[in-house]
Order: C-alpha cells, then sequence, then structure tokens
C-alpha cells in the first residue's frame, strides 16, 4: 500500500496566507490599491540603498518581503480561542507572547500565532495577532451575560474545518489535496458577513460600551479586520496615502524614524463604513476592517526593551494632540537617547544579532581566536541585525482605538492576567524574547565551531 505523503505545515501556511490575502482584496478593494503602494515604495528605497538590499539579501528576507504580512482576528470566549490555536497548528503557526492591551484601555488580551524557527520564517512569516475579549472588564452585569449568550450560540468553524485539524492531529499533517481542502474551510472563519446576528438595540448597547465588544460579539465569526503588509519606508507610504484615496490614521505608532529602525512602527488607513443589516431587519452601519502597514527593525534585548519603554512613555507625554510631523519631531528629539548605530546597540546589549562567518572568516587559521568582537573588527565575522517578528501592546492599542473611534477607557485600565488567557488558550505561550536569545545563542556557537573546523 503507497504511503501517504503529508504535506509540510510551512507549505500549508503559505496557501492559506495567500488564499486570505486574494479574499481581502476582494472584500476591501483599498487593500490591493494599499499592496501596490507598499511594492512601488520598497522598490524604491532598495534601488536607493544598495546596502540595506544587500543586507536583507544575505539574511534571506528579500525573497519574503513580498508575501510577509500579518492579520489580525478577535474571538469571544475560551473555546473559540482554544479552537484557534488547534486550527493555526496546521499551519505551523503557535501561540508566541502575552499581549495586555487592556493597559492601553481596550478590553482584551493578545497572543500572536506565528512560525518560530528560522526556515520556517524565511519561507513564509505569516502571523495572525488573535485578541480574547474580555467580558470580565465589562461593569454592566446584564451587558455581560447578555454576551455570553450570544457567544455561546454561534460557532465560528465550518464541521469540514473541525474535521481537517482532527485528521491532522490524528495523521501527523494533510495531503496536499486535503490541505486545499482545509484553506477554503478555514477561511470562512475569517470571512466578512455583512447580516449581525443581533438586533440592532442589542447592538447599540454593546456599542456604547465599547466598539470592539459590539465588534466580536454581534456577527457570525471573528472577520480579519486588517491584513498588514511590510514596508522598507513607512514614513514614505504614510505622505502617499491620501493621494490615493486613503485617509491615513493621525500618526505613526512605534518608535521614530532612525537610520538602524528598531521593533515595529505602525500605521493604516482608517476603517470603513460598512452597511449592515440586523435581525429584526433594522439596517445600519458598522465600523471594524482598516489597512494597516508596518515596518520591522532589531528585535531589543530586555535592556533595549526597557530603554526603549521609558523613551515612549517620555515621548507620550510630550506627543499628546500632535499632528504626525510634530509627533515624529519630538519622538526623534527623545529617542537620541537611543544609540541609532548597529554596533552601538551590539556592544551597549539593546539587540540581538545573527553572527556568521565572513568568506575571510570560512578561510582562517588557527590563530583566529574565540572572542566575537575581536573576530569582527579582524573582519571574519559579521553581526546582522535579528528582525523583530512580534508586537508591541501600546501600538496594537493605537491602531484598535484609532479605526474604532474611541479613546481609551480607564475602567480596563491595569488588568494583565496571562494565566487566564493560558487557560483558555489551552497551552503557554512562548516568550518572544527567548527566541531571539537563542537564535543569536545558537548562531555565535556555529560561529565557533566553523572557525574550529576550518582551523582544525
Amino acid at each position: 500500500m503507497p504511503q501517504t505523503t503529508l504535506l509540510p505545515t510551512d507549505a500549508v501556511r503559505d496557501r492559506f496566507s495567500k488564499a486570505m490575502s486574494a479574499m481581502y482584496q476582494a472584500e476591501v478593494p483599498q487593500y490591493g490599491t494599499l499592496l501596490e503602494l507598499v511594492a512601488s515604495v520598497n522598490q524604491e528605497t532598495l534601488s536607493q540603498q544598495p546596502e540595506l538590499h544587500r543586507r536583507l539579501e544575505a539574511q534571506g528576507e528579500l525573497a519574503r518581503l513580498s508575501v510577509e504580512r500579518h492579520g489580525a482576528i478577535r474571538v469571544g470566549n475560551a473555546a473559540e480561542l482554544s479552537m484557534l490555536r488547534r486550527l493555526f497548528a496546521v499551519m505551523g503557526m503557535y501561540p508566541v507572547g502575552y499581549y495586555d492591551l487592556s493597559e492601553a484601555g481596550v478590553p482584551v488580551h493578545s497572543t500572536a500565532f506565528r512560525p518560530v524557527d528560522d526556515d520556517a520564517l524565511a519561507m513564509n512569516p505569516f502571523r495572525v495577532f488573535t485578541s480574547l475579549l474580555r467580558l470580565e472588564l465589562i461593569e454592566s452585569e446584564t451587558l455581560r451575560q447578555r454576551s455570553e449568550a450570544i457567544l455561546a450560540q454561534r460557532d465560528i468553524f465550518t464541521p469540514g474545518a473541525r474535521a481537517l485539524i482532527e485528521r491532522h492531529e490524528a495523521q501527523g499533517g494533510l495531503t496536499s489535496e486535503e490541505a486545499d481542502q482545509f484553506v477554503n474551510e478555514a477561511l470562512e472563519t475569517f470571512r466578512w458577513h455583512q447580516d449581525a446576528t443581533v438586533d440592532l438595540d442589542t447592538y447599540q448597547a454593546l456599542h456604547d460600551e465599547h466598539r470592539l465588544i459590539a465588534d466580536v460579539v454581534c456577527f457570525r465569526g471573528p472577520h480579519i479586520n486588517h491584513l498588514t503588509p511590510r514596508t522598507l519606508d513607512i514614513d514614505e507610504v504614510q505622505r502617499r496615502m491620501p493621494a490615493l484615496g486613503m485617509n491615513p490614521k493621525a500618526v505613526i505608532e512605534g518608535p521614530p524614524r532612525r537610520e538602524c529602525p528598531i521593533l515595529l512602527r505602525q500605521t493604516s488607513f482608517k476603517a470603513l463604513e460598512e452597511s449592515i443589516r440586523f435581525a429584526g431587519d433594522a439596517e445600519g452601519t458598522h465600523t471594524a476592517r482598516f489597512g494597516e502597514i508596518e515596518q520591522r527593525g532589531v528585535a531589543l534585548t530586555p535592556k533595549g526593551r526597557a530603554l526603549y519603554d521609558q523613551l515612549l512613555n517620555e515621548g507620550r507625554k510630550q506627543t499628546a494632540g500632535l499632528d504626525n510631523e510634530a509627533h515624529q519631531a519630538v519622538m526623534g528629539k527623545v529617542f537620541a537617547a537611543f544609540p541609532d548605530n548597529a554596533d552601538a546597540m551590539r556592544r551597549e546589549g539593546l539587540a540581538y544579532f545573527h553572527y556568521h562567518l565572513t568568506a575571510a572568516g570560512q578561510a582562517a587559521n588557527e590563530n583566529a581566536g574565540r572572542d566575537i568582537e575581536a573576530l569582527i573588527e579582524q573582519g571574519l565575522v559579521e553581526a546582522q541585525p535579528i528582525t523583530y517578528e512580534d508586537f508591541l501592546p501600546v501600538s496594537a492599542a493605537g491602531i484598535f482605538q484609532s479605526n474604532l473611534g474611541g479613546g481609551q477607557s480607564e475602567a480596563y485600565a491595569g488588568n494583565a492576567n496571562r494565566g487566564a488567557f493560558e487557560d483558555a488558550l489551552g497551552a503557554s505561550v512562548t516568550d518572544e524574547l527567548s527566541l531571539y536569545a537563542e537564535r543569536e545563542r545558537a548562531s555565535k556557537a556555529s560561529v565557533l565551531a566553523g572557525l574550529q573546523t576550518v582551523c582544525y
């Protein structure tokens, strides 16, 4: 009997992410315009910065740039979150990081489902930022109970998707034909539905508590609310959006523009106002889906992240109400305290780097030594910044708030509960910093082992 050939999970993820992008372009035509804009800016940036082109190519990031994006969804209860964990595992995506958005006034906490090893990230780094609604933060017991009852009545997964998830778990993967079926079934979870599951009065009551609560509770599923391409120059994308009919949010979230980008910068065009039919035939509108763009920089160590958080807090105190140009100018001055040089960040232990032998290092003699800094000075080893693959809670909340039309609510602030989130998830989330630290450690070990092999 012939052995069944199972498709690698990376290939399933690649098929799914491309299918989701096509679906979202059909649902939100402006997203297609956004992709064209980002591709154009990226091409111009690479032609103007040959060293950036060389570095991205050396790191294997150039090929992934055109397919790189992340999505975002919000679910209502533990059962939905736990099943999503199993769904994403079919695509080689695992929960990384815990994000408490209540600290910025949004009643959710979140994780990012993403690939975790270098080869998987290089093939397709698709991520889905996934938030769980925190009904316990709703003050009104009546609204809380009503929301729980509504969510209990829906199933956001098709029977076909559930069956294929179970098949993947039983046989250790899916065949190519099964993977195509899985992609089609799984897409239904993320599809937009114009018909709400509640009447207008219920929607309005939840909307008045917080727009995000209405978005999560009142529809058949957690429609994908944005897909985010990666740009190499987010300031230029922000500048060009209005000419293409896109209304950008007021300011770019995250750190200011730098020679050596750090962490993550994000912006978006404002959420679309979409027609909705409510139960009982009433009609209205809902805003949830928008177009986001991101620019990724180097991952920071705990020391670097502490400095970043300190400077971000200082900057936020000075930028309230400013337009983007003034905001960036203030943040640029505040962040002058953060070294804007890769060598300085590395020597001061502020960021993570991947180490590899240069051509000279591959031909080194037995006197090369084992001190990494000395090897770099001798031109035998090169250190490349490790790209930050994850998210920032304050930036995510800022995107949410600007597109849901609400400011922060102090009623939700400061309620981190990682334990409750992991209980709902049915698994522990991986600490993202440990992944970067291990990659850096492994690359140093590989360099030293390579020198030893050459020398002896």
